[in-house]
């Protein structure tokens, strides 16, 4: 897994605030939810229980990203390459219809992007290619082509 120093260190504050702040909070609604009586018909208490097993999960992700994640720098000016933004245009499409997407995990969240895998068909091709390339990858429905407008490096 592959990320941008600030998404790594995005993932970082979360993991820390959910393990501070987040585990005394949900520590909180249990306990308050706990002094309104009956367990077994108690909706408050079953929620915040929902809610520490989701948050937990949440914890054992980010640990899980943030042990095996490696932090890739800006590759060559121009150059495709993990952490990139590229803009590409299908065979056949008007440059109007461009796409725009950040090469890299979905952790990479970015408002105004959608996030491509660099391990998808299509992001592996575009890794070493520059702006004005035509790239071809292998789709369920066959051979496609792009071309790449434009390569970004955030």
């Amino acid at each position: 897994m592959h990320f941008t120093r600030a998404a790594y260190e995005r993932l970082q504050t979360e993991l820390g605030d959910l393990t501070t702040r987040g585990r005394i909070d949900i520590a909180r609604k249990i306990e308050a939810a706990r002094l309104l009586g009956d367990l077994s018909e108690n909706g408050d208490y079953h929620a915040a229980k929902d809610e520490q097993g989701h948050m937990e999960g949440r914890i054992r992700e980010l640990e899980h990203l943030l042990a095996n994640g490696e932090i890739v720098e800006h590759g060559e000016a121009g150059v495709v390459a993990a952490g990139s933004i590229v803009t590409i245009v299908y065979e056949g499409d008007d440059d109007a219809d461009a796409e725009r997407y950040l090469l890299g995990h979905l952790e990479e969240k970015t408002p105004g992007l959608d996030v491509m895998s660099p391990k998808s068909p299509l992001g592996e091709a575009l890794i070493g290619h520059q702006a004005g390339e035509w790239v071809e990858y292998d789709a369920p429905n066959g051979t496609l082509r792009v071309r790449l407008l434009d390569v970004e490096h955030p």
